[in-house]
């Protein structure tokens, strides 16, 4: 009989031959974001198959050293979306635990309606108010003098993502967040290994999230992750994650405090078994060891991954530099080193030309597009029809222009310098056609 470890020798052989084969040069479009992987990710995959765990194991807990050693950050929690993550994060500030500073319905958390609706919905579905202030158009990144103008008697928390990969003002936010005593989320599921005065973004706030979508700068088919230096707050993350329980236990792992039968919480009886007492609302919301494998292979092509995105920026930055007349090129923010998820332009004057014109030209050449996410989120229908309480600070006049007149273009590790000069050939050809 074959031992264990001659068998996964031959089907490692036989993975990476089909990968090879079969799914080495599946790319047709260029495309704006997407999964670069190789053989190692079907390998890890099946290790952790063969490994028959399948839930969260040995392979997640790997993974949260790793990541937490990247960063340069004590506790991480692995989850099952981006999504996810901003639903923790912000709830697990809702906890009783954390006393006078817990949110409340009714609160207000300062945001940005310019992004994404999982950045948003946390703080509807928390029954907090979002209020909303205008973004900077190059950098797509809040307005500091909005932000100062918006907080209120009412203000306790700032959520806000890095756009597209471009950190916010972290010092001026986190200056603000200290005089008036405010928690911070740093929703950084677009920025994974951007950095601002030389740290890497996710370690400024008081909890950021990250997302292993496919499109994301590394992946686990989904996942995301919660991280933070604080232990409180973790212990409420994790705790949330896994339905609520008091317990911390791994699965699969019993009796970790040895005290299972000697707790007495609530309203039950002394002894209740301590696997089944929740202490918070939770949910279940882990990722699997399944999926977590794939990110483990991801992990380690991470930094080549962030210089092929910083790369295909400045080349593609440099072909467009003479087009500025017609967009406003992407610009990085002060104290910044982004590692860019796509490259922004917004149309100048659109009575020159429509955006849906440009995207159709970029589409019938192979060219994939995306917009800004969700424009201005108050003019989303779920919005509408939901009809949530919210504030707006001043005015949204950039948002309005980005969801009229933006667009982008990918630049992630997929897209070579061919692709590059593609892109910006066939921007001039659209430019040459309308003056």
């Amino acid at each position: 009989m074959r031992t264990k470890e001659e068998i996964k020798k031959e089907i490692n052989r036989n993975l990476k031959e089909y990968y090879e084969s079969y799914l080495g040069n599946e790319r047709k479009n260029i495309p704006v974001s997407g999964k670069k992987y190789d053989e190692k990710e079907l390998i890890s995959v099946v290790d952790a198959l063969l490994d028959g765990v399948w839930t969260e194991g040995k392979v997640t807990s790997e993974f949260e050293d790793k990541f937490g050693k990247f960063l340069g950050i004590k506790y991480v929690a692995i989850v099952n979306s981006g999504s996810s993550a901003n639903l923790l994060a912000l709830k697990s500030l809702t906890s009783s635990r954390l006393g006078d500073r817990k949110l409340s319905k009714g609160d207000e958390i300062i945001t940005v309606a310019a992004g994404f609706p999982t950045t948003i919905n946390p703080i509807i579905e928390c029954g907090c108010i979002p209020v909303f202030c205008d973004v900077d158009i190059e950098t797509y990144n809040i307005d500091i003098e909005q932000l100062k103008d918006a907080i209120s008697p009412k203000t306790k928390a700032i959520m806000l993502a890095h756009t597209l990969g471009n950190p916010f003002n972290i010092n001026e936010v986190r200056r603000i967040c200290k005089d008036h005593n405010l928690w911070l989320i740093e929703d950084a599921c677009d920025a994974l290994g951007s950095r601002y005065n030389k740290g890497l973004v996710g370690t400024f706030g008081d909890l950021a999230t990250f997302s292993f979508y496919p499109a994301h700068h590394i992946t686990m088919a989904e996942g995301g992750a919660v991280v933070t230096n604080n232990l409180l707050l973790m212990k409420i993350v994790k705790s949330i994650r896994d339905w609520g329980r008091d317990c911390w236990c791994k699965p699969g792992v019993d009796n970790t405090c040895k005290s299972r039968y000697s707790w007495k919480l609530g309203d039950l009886p002394q002894g209740y078994d301590h696997k089944y007492i929740y202490s918070e609302l939770g949910y279940n919301l882990k990722n699997t060891d399944l999926n977590v494998a794939i990110g483990l292979a991801q992990l380690d092509k991470l930094n080549d991954f962030i210089e092929k995105r910083k790369e295909n920026f400045k080349m593609l930055y440099k072909g467009l530099e003479k087009f500025e007349e017609y967009f406003y090129l992407p610009k990085q923010t002060t104290n910044s080193e982004p590692s860019w998820f796509g490259f922004l332009l917004t149309i100048k004057d659109h009575e020159k030309f429509k955006r849906e014109d440009i995207l159709k030209h970029l589409n019938s050449e192979g060219i994939d597009t995306r917009l800004l996410f969700g424009g201005n989120i108050i003019k989303q229908p779920y919005f509408i029809k939901n009809n949530p309480k919210f504030r707006i600070v001043q005015n949204l006049n950039n948002t309005e222009k980005i969801m009229n007149d933006t667009f982008w273009v990918g630049i992630c590790p997929l897209i070579n310098e061919e692709d590059i000069n593609k892109i910006i050939l066939s921007i001039g050809s659209f430019i040459s056609q309308i003056i």
